[in-house]
């Protein structure tokens, strides 16, 4: 945990991380490098904490966090995948067979 923070139980500790996953969820405008700073931050761990615990390299998660790199969607997901979120593909429309059919 990072050490400007006082350290926290386990319980305190999953709240703030699912403070972190709803609030991501909340605003699906944010961009990609919106939502890792957020969850880093609101789960209070440094960009090296994060890293490892989503097995990629600490440079990495800081070019996705800088806006250098957009990250592949493979390292994007095991950052995610910390808190049980991957990225996913979802339509525009209301209705995306409707439009994809014509009809």
């Amino acid at each position: 945990m990072d050490k400007r923070y006082n350290t926290l139980s386990l319980p305190e500790q999953l709240m703030l991380r699912k403070q972190a996953i709803d609030d991501v969820l909340a605003h699906p405008e944010w961009t990609l490098q919106q939502s890792v700073r957020h969850l880093k931050r609101t789960m209070r761990l440094t960009s090296a904490e994060l890293a490892k615990m989503a097995g990629i390299n600490p440079k990495t998660l800081l070019d996705i966090e800088q806006g250098r790199s957009l990250g592949t969607v493979q390292t994007l997901n095991k950052v995610l995948g910390v808190l049980g979120l991957k990225l996913g593909v979802v339509s525009k429309s209301t209705s995306p067979l409707k439009d994809v059919a014509g009809g």
